[in-house]
């Protein structure tokens, strides 16, 4: 290994650790997903099941296992955590950086640490890195499977086209068919694009279809085999329903995705924009020219557009729409940056002095709301006079400095320098003064460590009225099935019961008889917590 080698090494898992795995619990698991998920893999483990995904004992096949397994293995290794529920998604984000480093440095040397870093520290690759869910497996695995099927189409080797579709396969495992179907748009309008039809003729290679279906074909027909409402609950209502309907009230406008997208690329939108555009522009000219040889060079930036693209098109057709789905056209976005960037150092061709003003913008702006992100995760507003007057001079001295740098004659070979400034200080600044603010308003585990001061014996416990957050978080940091009782009793046996105040008098009312005791309040999620003794009945 030679000494840039480890260098780069040092500078790329250097990144990694702070911005993937840097206080991954320092705030408990928030919203739904993320505890219902961690809970799935709990369970698994617990009953030694790797086939059917499990939540409250009854069979869950609302997705499929990869990240189940992986929090499963660090569950053995670290124990049930927070952190271990993390951990897999901070890894995968970990090997699509080095994945995009080793391309670049087989392929376009010159811009590879750059492409890593660019990659590493996009907002939606952070935001995704650090929560317990299956997008940064899929985007991971779909982008080195993309990466892979180019290296086959500009080297030739098979080895590569090998590795397309062993990541295609572990896509299939982490979220779905969505993860083929994506990659076959984007090879076909590619192909079209290019205007090599032969591409899809070639891409469909018998040995690489029989390695995808020997790795993702056996836990489907498994857990069909177990649970013969699988393919009714995955197929029909997950995939196609999820997709076709507003089933699971999830409805955006159309245009949804593309400021998502905007915001997932930060700090990198405005030279990714202008990427693209230079890319498409370049194409267009060149679209009627007749050449012997491809020019993979303008060709691989035309790859990355449509990669960039078909994610954004094919979810924004979805009538069901969370930010998560895109995540899989982030990283074509950095690759594409760090491919523009190589040939405008190769070229020195200077950057326009509104773009090194527009990019000092977006790049230095997140370092506001992270700094007021405690007073607006608590308050929900973001705070006026003296907080946000220090937050807004921080950043016009970050933006000062960043467009100047970039106007100066060092210009875009200080670009990676200056932009992951912001980067870490917003990372830094969120970890230092937000992280209290949001484990005690968005995550369960301080209330459920709360209830746990106030019985001398683990009881049941039940909600009415609150959030299926606040639900499927005390499921996770209890261990237990929680029962809801809005429109039912409440449990017989004797149990801890969550509800907001405006619930006191129901609670009163859905217990005749039995005696309830007041224990408290808490404040930061506004819900009650009652001691509820066990009927005569039970």
């Amino acid at each position: 290994m030679t000494l840039r080698t480890r260098t780069d090494a040092l500078l790329i898992f250097g990144f990694c650790a702070f911005l993937f795995f840097y206080g991954a619990g320092q705030f408990g698991l928030i919203g739904a997903d993320e505890p219902r998920y961690a809970q799935v893999a709990r369970e698994m483990l617990d009953r030694r099941d790797w086939i059917t995904p499990v939540l409250n004992g009854q069979a869950w096949l609302e997705k499929p296992p990869l990240y189940y397994w992986q929090a499963m293995l660090a569950y053995s290794a670290l124990g049930v955590s927070d952190v271990a529920a993390r951990l897999p998604s901070a890894i995968d984000a970990t090997l699509l950086v080095i994945a995009v480093y080793l391309f670049f440095r087989r392929f376009r040397r010159g811009v590879e640490v750059d492409a890593a870093l660019i990659t590493a520290s996009g907002a939606g690759v952070i935001g995704y890195a650090r929560a317990a869910s299956m997008d940064m497996a899929l985007a991971a695995s779909f982008s080195v499977g993309m990466l892979a099927w180019w290296a086959w189409r500009e080297s030739g080797r098979r080895i590569y086209l090998a590795a397309f579709y062993v990541c295609m396969a572990l896509g299939m495992l982490a979220k779905g068919p969505v993860a083929p179907v994506l990659a076959a748009a984007i090879i076909v309008l590619f192909a079209i694009a290019a205007q090599e039809w032969r591409l899809i003729v070639r891409t469909l290679w018998l040995p690489g279809i029989l390695l995808f279906c020997a790795i993702a074909l056996p836990w489907y027909v498994a857990v069909e085999m177990r649970n013969p409402q699988f393919f009714r609950e995955f197929i029909l209502e997950h995939n196609l329903a999820r997709f076709s309907t507003d089933v699971y009230h999830h409805r955006q406008p159309f245009w949804y995705y593309l400021p998502v997208t905007l915001l997932a690329l930060v700090p990198w939108t405005v030279f990714v924009i202008a990427a693209f555009a230079a890319s498409v522009r370049a194409w267009w000219t060149q679209r009627k020219s007749v050449s012997a040889e491809p020019d993979f060079e303008l060709q691989f930036n035309l790859f990355a557009c449509v990669w960039l693209v078909v994610p954004v098109v094919f979810f924004s057709i979805s009538r069901s729409k969370l930010p998560g789905y895109i995540l899989p056209a982030v990283p074509a976005g950095a690759v594409l940056l760090a491919d523009y960037l190589r040939r405008h150092l190769e070229r020195e061709e200077p950057v326009p002095k509104w773009m090194a003003v527009l990019h000092a913008l977006v790049a230095s702006a997140p370092i506001v709301p992270a700094l007021l992100v405690g007073y607006a995760v608590a308050e929900h507003r973001l705070p006026a006079g003296r907080p946000m007057l220090i937050a807004l001079a921080i950043a016009f001295v970050l933006c000062a400095a960043i467009a100047l740098t970039l106007a100066s004659r060092l210009q875009l070979r200080m670009l990676r320098f200056v932009t992951l400034i912001p980067v870490v200080l917003a990372v830094a600044a969120v970890l230092k003064l937000g992280t209290t603010a949001i484990d005690q308003t968005l995550s369960a585990r301080p209330l459920a460590a709360e209830l746990a001061t106030v019985e001398t014996r683990e009881l049941p416990v039940a909600v009415c009225g609150t959030s299926r957050e606040l639900e499927y978080g005390l499921a996770f940091y209890r261990n237990q099935t929680i029962a809801r009782c809005e429109f039912g009793p409440i449990p017989t046996e004797e149990h801890l019961l969550v509800a907001p105040p405006m619930f006191r008098y129901n609670i009163a009312e859905k217990a005749p008889g039995r005696r309830v005791m007041f224990l408290g309040h808490y404040a930061p999620q506004d819900v009650d917590y009652y001691w509820v003794a066990a009927s005569a009945r039970s």
